[in-house]
C-alpha cells in the first residue's frame, strides 16, 4: 500500500504520510495560498510535478526531485503563437487557462509526460516537463470545432489513460468533446463514444459522439481495455477500449457525479461518488456516500460508514478520488475541505481533516 498522499487544493499542495496504524499527518506543505490544479508523483523516477493557476500571473508548472522540499520552475504548456500580421489580421492564439491533468507516459518512456488543458489542448513532453509540444493531430481534428465547455466556459481535457501494455495506446476524456483514442502514440485519433448519450442536447444531437460530456475516464491497469466513465447524465462502461459503451443505470443513490476510479487489478470493481445533478450539485439527501460495484456494474453497494450523513454538502471533484496500487486504500477530498481515507476498499472511512481548502485532486504516491 502507498503511505504517501498528495492533496492539491485551492490554497496549496499538502503531502500526507501514514505514521502508525491508520494515522495520517501532513508532512509537507507547498505553495501555500496558491491554487494547485494538478499533481503527479512519477513512479518511474520519483519526480513530483505540480500545476498552479495564479490568476493574473497565469498558469505555472513546477518540478521537484526531492519529494517537494524544493521546486524548479518549468515552462508550462503553451499553444503555438500565431503571426500577428497586423493589428486585426489574425485572432489572438488560444491561451492555456488551466492544466487540468498530468500523466506519466509508459514505463519505458523515460521523461515522457502528458498534459491536458483548458481549452482542450493535449500536450506532450519528452524531457521531464522542461518543454511541451501541442499534439496537433488532435487539436487539428475538424470535430474539435463542435466541442464546448461544461462546468468551465471552454472545453477541457481532464483524463489521459496510458495503456501499461503498450504506451502508444492512449485514451483521452474531453468535457464536452467525447472520448478520443490513439493507437499509434498520437499520430491519429478516433472519437469513441458509441453507446453514450447526451440528455442535455436536442434529440437529433443526443448521440453525437463529439459533444458527449465524460466527467472522468478511468482505466483498469490490469485490463486496460476496460474503461469506466462518469458522464454528466449517467455512468458508462466499455470492455473494448471505447468502441462500444454500455450504460450502467443501477448506481444508487444517483447516476450523476464527477469522480470514478477503477480497481488496479479487478476489472469488475470501481468506485463512484454520487450527487444531485445540474444546478444543485450536493450529496443526495445531504449524505456523503461512495458507490462500489464488484460485478462490472450489475449491482452497487452504497458505502457510508465514517462519512457525514446529516447536513453534508461536500462535492467531490473528478480528480478528488483515488485508489492505490493495492486496491484496498482509497482517498477522497471534497469542496468543503474534508479528506477521508479508507483502508478496506471503501467499507469504512476515516476523517483525516475537515479543515483543508477545497480539494481539487488527491493522488497516492
Amino acid at each position: 500500500m502507498s503511505d504517501r498522499l498528495h492533496v492539491a487544493t485551492r490554497k496549496g499542495l499538502f503531502t500526507l504520510e501514514r505514521r502508525g496504524a491508520g494515522a495520517w499527518a501532513i508532512a509537507r506543505t507547498s505553495f501555500l495560498g496558491d491554487p494547485v490544479t494538478a499533481v503527479l508523483d512519477d513512479g518511474r523516477d520519483g519526480t513530483l510535478y505540480a500545476a498552479l493557476n495564479l490568476g493574473h500571473f497565469g498558469v505555472k508548472l513546477r518540478r521537484s526531485a526531492d519529494e517537494g522540499r524544493s521546486w524548479d520552475d518549468l515552462d508550462h504548456p503553451a499553444f503555438p503563437q500565431v503571426p500577428a500580421g497586423g493589428l486585426d489580421a489574425t485572432p489572438a492564439p488560444p491561451s492555456v487557462s488551466q492544466i487540468w491533468s498530468l500523466e506519466a507516459g509508459g514505463t519505458k518512456e523515460k521523461g515522457k509526460l502528458w498534459a491536458g488543458t483548458i481549452p482542450g489542448g493535449l500536450f506532450v513532453s519528452t524531457d521531464r516537463g522542461s518543454s511541451f509540444g501541442l499534439v496537433e493531430s488532435l487539436w487539428d481534428r475538424p470535430e474539435r470545432t463542435k466541442w464546448f465547455g461544461g462546468g468551465y466556459d471552454e472545453p477541457g481535457i481532464h483524463s489521459v489513460c496510458v495503456d501499461p501494455r503498450d504506451a502508444r495506446n492512449v485514451v483521452v476524456g474531453v468535457s464536452c468533446g467525447g472520448v478520443w483514442v490513439t493507437e499509434n502514440g498520437g499520430e491519429s485519433w478516433e472519437c469513441r463514444a458509441r453507446g453514450m448519450f447526451a440528455a442535455y442536447m436536442p434529440p437529433e444531437r443526443r448521440d453525437d459522439p463529439v459533444i458527449q460530456d465524460p466527467h472522468r475516464v478511468a482505466q483498469c491497469p490490469a485490463a486496460p481495455d476496460v474503461l469506466w466513465v462518469q458522464h454528466h447524465n449517467g455512468v458508462f462502461r466499455s470492455v473494448d477500449r471505447g468502441r462500444q459503451w454500455e450504460e450502467i443505470p443501477t448506481v444508487k443513490p444517483s447516476v450523476f457525479g464527477f469522480a470514478v476510479v477503477a480497481h488496479p487489478r479487478d476489472a469488475d470493481t470501481a468506485w463512484l461518488v454520487p450527487a444531485v445533478k445540474d444546478e444543485c450539485r450536493v450529496p443526495v439527501e445531504g449524505k456523503v456516500v461512495v458507490a462500489r460495484t464488484r460485478d462490472g456494474g450489475k449491482t452497487w453497494e452504497t458505502l457510508r460508514r465514517g462519512l457525514p450523513q446529516e447536513h453534508a454538502y461536500d462535492l467531490v471533484y473528478r480528480h478528488a478520488l483515488d485508489v492505490d496500487g493495492s486496491g484496498q486504500r482509497l482517498a477522497m477530498g471534497s469542496t468543503t475541505g474534508g479528506l477521508w481515507i479508507s483502508e478496506d476498499a471503501g467499507d469504512a472511512w476515516s476523517l483525516v481533516s475537515a479543515n483543508l481548502p477545497p480539494v481539487y485532486q488527491v493522488r497516492f504516491s
